[in-house]
């Protein structure tokens, strides 16, 4: 569970290490707060990381990933929405990097050249790449499905007793 670590302590480090003993191991992402977690998952470092590591080691059929959507806070719809997207986008993230590359660059011992394709692959246009997955997929691009969430949350939501 990424939420009952220390606030300064990741853990994609720790799923190579695992696997070493391991068969398989399931990821609780989360979003830790204060020593709690179950909390909406953004697209932010820590889980770019974890699964930076995941591909980085070739280990998509050995890790599974269950998310929590937790937040009294807002609405359960929106949680769910948000807590998955930021969790794809993360997913995406890491399967457009060149891991084949680096791992070349390193073992070939070009640290400078794997480093300045690092740095790139910063600012390449990931965003854009996002968008088009979601129109191909149907489903709305940008913040559009906020609308959606707000029609489903007057048409059925507010109607519940």
């Amino acid at each position: 569970d990424m939420g009952h670590f220390h606030p300064t302590e990741t853990i994609h480090d720790k799923i190579s290490a695992h696997l070493q003993y391991i068969p398989r191991l399931l990821l609780h992402v989360s979003r830790p707060i204060r020593w709690d977690s179950d909390h909406v998952v953004l697209f932010n470092d820590d889980v770019k990381s974890v699964f930076h590591e995941i591909q980085r080691i070739g280990a998509w059929d050995r890790v599974t990933v269950a998310l929590d959507f937790f937040d009294a806070s807002i609405n359960r719809v929106g949680a769910y929405v948000v807590g998955t997207r930021a969790t794809r986008k993360a997913l995406l993230y890491a399967l457009l990097e060149p891991s084949e590359l680096l791992q070349r660059l390193e073992t070939e011992g070009k640290l400078t050249h794997r480093l300045a394709v690092m740095e790139e692959l910063k600012s390449l246009p990931f965003g854009a790449v996002w968008d088009r997955l979601c129109q191909r997929a149907g489903v709305p691009v940008g913040m559009a499905w906020l609308a959606a969430m707000d029609a489903y949350e007057a048409a059925v939501l507010q109607q519940r007793p």
